[in-house]
């Protein structure tokens, strides 16, 4: 019988609460796959996806390769586990002419024959059957899998499909993502939710400095994500009067700085208003002027409750875009659409700032006000 078998990974490393995160895990799953028809079965340390539909296989590997946790999976042919229904299995390979490895996996210690010894008798087996193929072990066309498991079930199998690996969604709790219309906030959302953390997200925007256009490329954004985080819970604020007001009374070389303080306040209280634990940025260390250490410490001092997670600090410009084009946001974030903080950017940002300059250069503006009033245009908008 045709099936998908699935392996974890980083699930081995966990202790007594190690159910915890299979349960989630599979509970993921099957929301991915929901809509499918498909059938699912547990063996230990493995999953079983079968009776599916044949025209669907593509879509469903497509799905599953989404699913956080899942280290990779493999199509494979579930049979009995007999050598001599396995040995029949395995021939059904075509090797003419090519190399090939034989790796037998025993999970069921009952199983009356040793991996290698197997591996090596099905390798005779094949080469009889193909005396124009050879055995490699290194540099091979052709890897055979077998894969004897506890349920009274073998598979053979000749792909790996990696999957995304990491923790499963839903198991380190929920963060709020400042989601710009750039190529690097999308990308710090997908690093979080492989560490397990589901995530809403806040938008800055400065209608009418920005188009409309600016604000659909991040729900373009949004919905791209979605397709790995599931639905996403997105906060819309206007940032107009607060940009305004800091061009008006601050000093230029400071309006980015003031203006990322303001952000991460705004930021703080939408976490206290939604049970948010954290807040996740895209900053690279160096990459622009805000993102010196000296402005992350002083953007990043006006939080006191939540720590801030930067999961792409230490990743230049290529990891970041090639992590992009993996996930599909690369094309859409590059749309020259300008964002908010692009608006009254000065020609000289201030790149090692203090915290009392930057305090001082505040003291000029009534900033609970203009985060009241910020957070009063709030617009919410669920993207799935």
């Amino acid at each position: 019988m045709k099936v998908l078998l699935l392996r974890f990974g980083e699930l081995y490393l966990k202790g007594n609460n190690r159910n915890l995160f299979e349960g989630q895990l599979i509970n993921n799953i099957k929301e991915m796959l929901a809509g499918e028809e498909f059938k699912f079965s547990k063996t230990f340390g493995r999953y079983v996806i079968s009776n599916y539909k044949d025209e669907r296989e593509g879509e469903i590997v497509t799905k599953l390769g989404r699913v956080f946790g899942l280290h990779s999976f493999s199509r494979a042919e579930e049979i009995d586990a007999t050598p001599e229904s396995i040995q029949a299995e395995v021939e059904k390979i075509d090797l003419d002419g090519k190399s090939f490895k034989v790796i037998v996996k025993r999970a069921d210690k009952s199983f009356p024959i040793k991996s290698m010894d197997f591996a090596s008798s099905l390798g005779g087996v094949m080469l009889k059957k193909y005396p124009s193929s050879r055995v490699d072990l290194y540099n091979y066309d052709t890897e055979i899998n077998v894969d004897i498991r506890m349920n009274g079930k073998a598979y053979v199998y000749t792909t790996l499909i990696k999957g995304q690996g990491g923790l499963p969604l839903k198991t380190a709790g929920k963060g709020l993502l400042l989601l710009s219309g750039g190529i690097d906030s999308p990308v710090a959302c997908y690093l979080m939710a492989k560490r397990g953390m589901t995530m809403e997200a806040v938008h800055f925007h400065s209608y009418p400095y920005t188009s409309e256009r600016a604000k659909e490329k991040v729900f373009s954004l949004a919905k791209i994500l979605s397709g790995y985080v599931g639905q996403i819970k997105l906060h819309v604020i206007s940032f107009t009067k607060i940009q305004e007001s800091i061009h008006v009374h601050c000093k230029p070389e400071f309006m980015i700085t003031i203006m990322r303080r303001i952000m991460m306040r705004i930021a703080e209280k939408l976490c206290e208003q939604n049970g948010l634990g954290a807040i996740v940025t895209g900053e690279s260390l160096g990459q622009v002027a805000s993102q010196t250490m000296q402005s992350m410490t002083v953007t990043g001092s006006v939080i006191s409750s939540l720590p801030v997670f930067r999961p792409c600090i230490a990743m230049d410009k290529e990891e970041i875009m090639a992590i992009a084009n993996k996930i599909d946001t690369y094309e859409t974030s590059i749309l020259p659409y300008e964002d908010c903080c692009t608006v009254f950017l000065p020609k000289n940002p201030v790149i090692k700032p203090t915290i009392e300059k930057a305090e001082k250069e505040e003291s000029h503006l009534d900033i609970e006000a203009l985060v009241k009033e910020a957070l009063a245009t709030e617009e919410i908008i669920y993207i799935k």
